[in-house]
């Protein structure tokens, strides 16, 4: 089993000080929530899935009880535990309701770019927006890492899937079992065997990426 991992960030609980809620405390409850039913649904102790992840067990009763938000790091733990994309796990965090009008133009279906709801790292800034919807077969998620900022996921989060990242502005290095792969605008790169992932940005400005996920045949 992978070293424990308990995000020194995320030990601090917002709005401590202020007393005004976070604009993404609703977001956060709600993954809690979604994070404590997938795991009584196993019949799993907070220590089974502490076990099966590597994140500390205090750090998940934090993440349930919505006073901490994961990191990127962690979610990738998380979601790789319970055989989810990560994708999967924040979905019934985030709200993908799109409005319907009497206008002809919002066809069923259809989500506008404003009323895209998105989750974001708290410690490096990295934020995903979901561009597919739950019922899609294919995970596709766009990706904004800031620079000088990078993400890692472990190899288990990668163990039943196939995946794809399109770069479409800035620079990403792609660092897959030690191994660094440099990226451009339109460069794409698909990854083979399940292996740890680092995600970073050594340029000046912000990389966005889109990254294609489905389950291994």
């Amino acid at each position: 089993m992978s070293q424990i991992v308990d995000d020194a960030a995320a030990l601090e609980e917002p709005g401590d000080t202020t007393g005004a809620e976070h604009p993404d405390d609703a977001a956060q409850r709600r993954l809690g929530d979604r994070l404590q039913r997938l795991r009584t649904e196993r019949k799993w102790s907070l220590t089974e899935l502490a076990e099966e992840s590597g994140v500390s067990r205090a750090m998940i009763n934090r993440v349930e009880r919505g006073v901490s938000s994961p990191t990127a790091t962690i979610l990738g733990r998380l979601s790789g535990a319970f055989g989810l994309t990560v994708s999967q796990l924040l979905d019934e965090s985030l709200e993908h309701d799109v409005p319907r009008t009497a206008d002809p133009d919002a066809a069923r279906g259809v989500q506008r770019g404003a009323t895209a709801d998105s989750w974001t790292d708290p410690e490096t800034g990295y934020r995903r927006r979901p561009v597919s919807s739950a019922a899609f077969p294919a995970d596709v998620t766009e990706v904004r890492l800031p620079p000088a900022q990078q993400v890692a996921y472990p190899a288990s989060a990668y163990a039943f899937l196939r995946h794809c990242i399109w770069v479409v502005d800035g620079v990403l290095e792609v660092v897959a079992g030690g191994e660094v792969t440099r990226l451009g605008a339109g460069d794409r790169i698909e990854l083979g065997e399940p292996a740890d992932v680092v995600y970073r940005n050594p340029g000046e400005d912000t990389v966005r990426y889109v990254v294609v996920v489905v389950r291994a045949a």
